[in-house]
C-alpha cells in the first residue's frame, strides 16, 4: 500500500513538473525574436565607461547625460537613472510626430536601483541591473546587464537572472521581491515598432518637462539642444505627457499617460503582434474613440487588477497605478 501511494505521489510530482516545464517552454517560445544584431556587446558593464569613480554612485562620465521622463514605467517600485550618449559632431534629432531619431554609435542607458531606505537614500542602494541600447549601422541592438554583489560591474545577462531583493518603502513598508531581469528576447517583445527594435520612454512628449542641472530649473528640450546633443526647434511646438503621479493634472490626462507608458509600446497598430491584435491602442496622442478603451473598460481593469499585465518585467502589482486607471476608466 504504501509503495502504491508513494508511487502515485511520484507520478504526480512528475506530471506537475512536465506541466510546468512546458508552460515555461511555451512562455519562453512566445519570445522567440529574429532580430538582426550589428554589434557584439561586451562582457563586462564597465567596458563602455559609463560613470566615473565608485561605480555604485553611479556619477556619469561627462560623455553621457542625464535625461528624466514625465511619466515613467512601472517596474517592481524599482529607481531608474536615464541617461544617452551620442557620437560627438551627431545630433539627435526631432521628427514631425514626437519621435526622436538617433545617429549611429547612440548610447541608451538605463540603471534599475533601490534605496534600502526610500526616506533615506544616504543609507546607500542596491543596483539591480543596467540596460542599454546601441544603435549602429541603423540597427538598435538591447541587452542587460547584472550588477555583483560588491556594486563594482555588471555582467552581460542575455538569457535573464532572477534576484531577491527587499528595501523599505517610502511609508516605512518593508517589502521584498524576485526581481527579474529580462532575458534579451523579453527586452525584445517590448522594444519592437514595426518589426524592429526602437526605444521606448523618450519621446519628445516626455522629454519635454522642467529638470534641474546645476542648482538651475529649466527645460529638458532647451537643455539638451544648448548641450548639441539634440536638433534646433521650437519647444512650443511640441506637446507634453503629464506625469501620471501628479494629482494636480486632470485625471483624463493621467490615466492616458500610465496606459501609454506601461501599455502602448505592445498596445498599439505597430507593437509586438501576439498583443496589437487586442485592437488597443493606447498611446498618448491616440484619441479615446480610436484607442479601444471605451468597449473594453472592466476587461482593461481586471487585467491590471490580476496582475496579467505588463506581460513582462513586473512581479508586483501597482496598487496606486491600478487604482488611478480605474477612477479613469470608471469616469469615462
Amino acid at each position: 500500500m504504501r509503495k502504491t501511494l508513494f508511487g502515485a505521489g511520484l507520478v504526480f510530482l512528475i506530471t506537475i513538473v512536465c506541466i510546468y516545464a512546458t508552460a515555461r517552454n511555451d512562455h519562453e517560445a512566445s519570445f522567440a525574436f529574429n532580430f538582426p544584431s550589428t554589434i557584439v556587446f561586451e562582457e563586462k558593464l564597465s567596458a563602455y565607461k559609463i560613470f566615473d569613480g565608485n561605480p555604485v554612485d553611479l556619477t556619469p562620465n561627462s560623455n553621457f547625460k542625464l535625461v528624466e521622463l514625465s511619466s515613467v514605467l512601472f517596474t517592481d517600485f524599482a529607481q531608474k537613472q536615464r541617461l544617452v550618449k551620442v557620437p560627438k559632431g551627431s545630433k539627435i534629432k526631432g521628427q514631425d510626430d514626437g519621435r526622436v531619431e538617433y545617429p549611429d554609435g547612440s548610447i541608451l542607458v538605463k540603471t534599475f536601483f533601490y534605496y534600502n531606505d526610500e526616506r533615506k537614500p544616504e543609507l546607500g542602494k542596491q543596483i539591480m541591473e543596467t540596460r542599454l541600447e546601441i544603435k549602429e549601422n541603423g540597427v538598435w541592438n538591447i541587452a542587460s546587464y547584472l550588477w555583483n554583489q560588491a556594486q563594482t560591474d555588471a555582467s552581460l545577462a542575455i538569457d535573464g537572472f532572477d534576484k531577491k531583493v527587499r528595501w523599505i518603502s517610502a511609508g516605512g513598508n518593508s517589502r521584498s521581491t524576485l526581481y527579474h531581469v529580462p532575458a534579451q528576447n523579453e527586452c525584445m517583445s517590448c522594444h519592437q515598432s514595426n518589426s524592429a527594435i526602437s526605444p521606448i520612454g523618450p519621446s519628445l512628449r516626455n522629454l519635454n518637462r522642467m529638470v534641474e542641472r546645476d542648482g538651475k530649473k529649466l527645460n529638458q528640450i532647451q537643455h539638451l539642444q544648448a548641450l548639441g546633443i539634440l536638433s534646433d526647434f521650437d519647444t512650443n511646438q511640441i506637446s507634453q505627457m503629464v506625469d501620471y503621479k501628479d494629482s494636480s493634472a486632470s485625471l483624463s490626462e493621467r490615466g492616458r499617460a500610465y496606459l501609454d507608458i506601461n501599455c502602448a509600446h505592445c498596445h498599439q497598430p505597430n507593437g509586438w503582434k501576439k498583443s496589437n491584435q487586442r485592437n488597443f491602442d493606447f498611446r498618448y496622442e491616440t484619441s479615446l474613440a480610436q484607442s479601444g478603451i471605451l468597449h473594453k473598460r472592466e476587461k482593461i481593469s481586471r487585467t491590471l487588477r490580476n496582475g496579467r499585465m505588463p506581460y513582462i518585467g513586473t512581479t508586483m502589482i501597482d496598487e496606486e497605478g491600478i487604482r488611478l486607471v480605474s477612477d479613469y476608466l470608471n469616469s469615462l
